[in-house]
């Protein structure tokens, strides 16, 4: 069946809400791994003082019964520490008070728009929802669905290679699994000690400048099977769907799946990964420019996929912008905001990763139960001589 990843709240209301429906019965959880995925999305230099307020934890209500799947929709709340300061304003019922309403949209925002198409006149209305606090949500629904994939033996990590003007060093080859260890100790999330120490610095100045950084951030998923996706339409190509889960990021503009961007400038020649084959390998690969997906389809290589994100909207110093009541020229909303978050965004980044390779397997393999689908994968590596890498 297919999965499903649903999430709802407002940044500042009483909490947030996420459902996955699809996984498997049987799955064994671990709830100290949900709440270790979400603690990673506060991480990073650059964060504002939300972080000091709340400290996420997941609270499993349904679809769980002694730390395994029941086969039903699973139901995760996060509450929001923030709302015993809010609870007037974002009140779900009536309140006695006069609660003022917003009138100053943001420019990169979804805020003027969304009152357009909403027809608000209060800006809280949409940006309370369009807000990043969401993402809180689908790491806690992502979680469910790295757990899921860990137990068919894949696993997903990220890492910045770019904030604001700073590069990470070019490396030959995707990072291995091993790199990752200790990534969520830099300040950054940046494999590259040096431009690490760089990145910390041009935040901090561009901070000092009340302005915001964006960046890129890159994320890898090891030990796909072949053929994940497909290639007989253009909504089963898995390059579509990840490349619209990666941008469905706030802030998030661009996605590029392998050397991406690059590729356009090449010959045919160093664009392409050639085939060899070996008894003791199979078919194997000694490139992986396609970032591990052709034809729409998983090659079985290392999936990587890279995230860019635009600096954010809410800034120390407001841009211009306009008074939608009085149509008068007015500076856009000041709130409490981050400097840069490229380092959470790539956790966010490995949840919508996670999920729809999780779909991808509900979707090949099936199974009512998880050792179902361990089975339905194994006899198709078998009938196609995979070994895992």
């Amino acid at each position: 069946m297919p999965l499903k990843l649903i999430t709802a709240g407002e940044s500042h209301g009483p909490g947030l809400t996420c459902i996955v429906e699809g996984l498997p019965a049987g799955l064994e959880l671990d709830p100290e791994g949900i709440d270790r995925d979400m603690a990673r999305r506060q991480l990073g230099h650059g964060r504002g003082g939300r972080m000091k307020i709340e400290t996420d934890r997941a609270f499993t209500t349904a679809g769980v019964r002694h730390g395994r799947t029941l086969g039903g929709p699973i139901a995760l709340q996060i509450a929001n520490r923030d709302y015993a300061n809010w609870e007037e304003r974002m009140n779900p019922w009536p309140v006695e008070a006069q609660v003022p309403e917003v009138h100053l949209p943001r420019p990169g925002h979804a805020d003027l728009v969304g009152v357009w198409k909403y027809g608000f006149g209060d800006v809280r209305n949409v940006l309370e929802r369009a807000s990043a606090r969401e993402t809180a949500a689908r790491v806690a629904g992502g979680a469910l669905c790295r757990q899921f994939l860990a137990a068919l033996g894949v696993e997903v990590r990220s890492h910045v290679t770019q904030i604001g003007t700073v590069h990470a060093g070019t490396r030959e080859a995707a990072p291995a699994l091993g790199d990752f260890d200790g990534v969520d100790e830099d300040p950054v999330r940046c494999l590259d000690p040096e431009a690490s120490r760089a990145m910390v610095q041009h935040i901090n100045v561009q901070r000092k400048a009340n302005e915001s950084i964006g960046g890129v951030f890159e994320v890898i998923a090891y030990g796909l099977v072949p053929g994940l996706g497909s290639h007989v339409s253009w909504e089963s190509r898995l390059d579509g769907r990840i490349a619209g889960a990666i941008c469905s990021i706030q802030a998030v503009k661009g996605a590029a799946l392998g050397d991406g961007w690059d590729l356009a400038a090449r010959p045919g020649s160093q664009a392409h990964d050639e085939i060899f084959y070996s008894d003791e390998r199979g078919y194997f690969r000694e490139t992986n420019r396609s970032g591990g997906l052709e034809g729409g389809m998983t090659t079985g290589e290392p999936l990587v996929v890279r995230g860019a994100m635009k600096p954010l909207p809410t800034l120390t110093q407001p841009l211009q912008s306009v008074d939608i009541a009085t149509r008068e020229p007015a500076q856009a909303l000041r709130e409490r905001t981050d400097s840069c978050t490229v380092p959470a965004a790539g956790v966010v980044g490995e949840a919508m990763l996670a999920y729809v390779l999780a779909d991808a397997y509900r979707e090949k393999f099936g199974g009512d139960h998880v050792d179902d689908v361990r089975a339905a994968v194994a006899a198709y590596c078998e009938r196609i001589g995979w070994r895992p890498r």
